[in-house]
């Protein structure tokens, strides 16, 4: 079903379908941490971001947040941070043991779907996938995102190098039309 939904959206043309403004300006994030205090996306300014959005039940988050941690090892000290964000209804119970389990080395903590949905601009009932993963230069600008079910994230461990690379460069990362390419979910949350 979903490869068929799949092959059906690659016939429309490529819409920004969640309405989302590429580039724009990141608006303050807060990740809540279970026994330390928030971290802040803010913080992270001058360095190019890469954030994930997950949830701790779904296993393409759980294979996005180990291969980010091999990402957050090759790319330490080179002005990159990494930052997960587990926002599915147990969140805030899980995340410690997701952290364990998958080896996650970056700050991840927990969230509310009603606090991602308007920071990657998604509509209140529009459908996604997990994960998403935002991409934000270095003065503090999204550049790019991607929705679970994008071709982009088809092959996340070359994509993901290739867009971090560009922003390093102080390149402008994706071009805003290829994160148009954004498509609609069958059902909301869906993994």
């Amino acid at each position: 079903m979903r490869k068929l939904l799949a092959l059906a959206l690659l016939a429309l043309p490529a819409l920004n379908l969640s309405g989302a403004t590429l580039p724009r300006k990141a608006t303050e994030f807060a990740i809540q941490m279970p026994g330390a205090p928030e971290v802040l996306l803010s913080n992270s300014k001058g360095k190019v971001v890469v954030m994930a959005l997950m949830y701790t039940t779904c296993p393409h988050c759980q294979k996005i947040a180990q291969l980010l941690s091999k990402v957050n090892t090759e790319y330490a000290g080179k002005g990159v941070q990494i930052l997960g964000v587990t926002f599915d209804k147990d969140a805030p119970q899980n995340v410690q043991q997701f952290n364990k389990m998958f080896g996650v080395n970056f700050p991840t903590g927990y969230s509310t779907e009603a606090v991602v949905r308007p920071f990657v601009q998604l509509a209140p009932n529009e459908p996604y996938f997990v994960p998403m993963i935002v991409f934000i230069d270095k003065a503090g600008m999204v550049r790019s995102q991607y929705i679970g079910d994008e071709k982009f994230l088809g092959n996340p461990d070359v994509n993901i190098r290739a867009e971090i690379d560009k922003l390093l460069k102080g390149g402008p990362g994706a071009a805003p039309a290829s994160a148009g390419a954004q498509k609609k979910a069958p059902k909301s949350g869906t993994h």
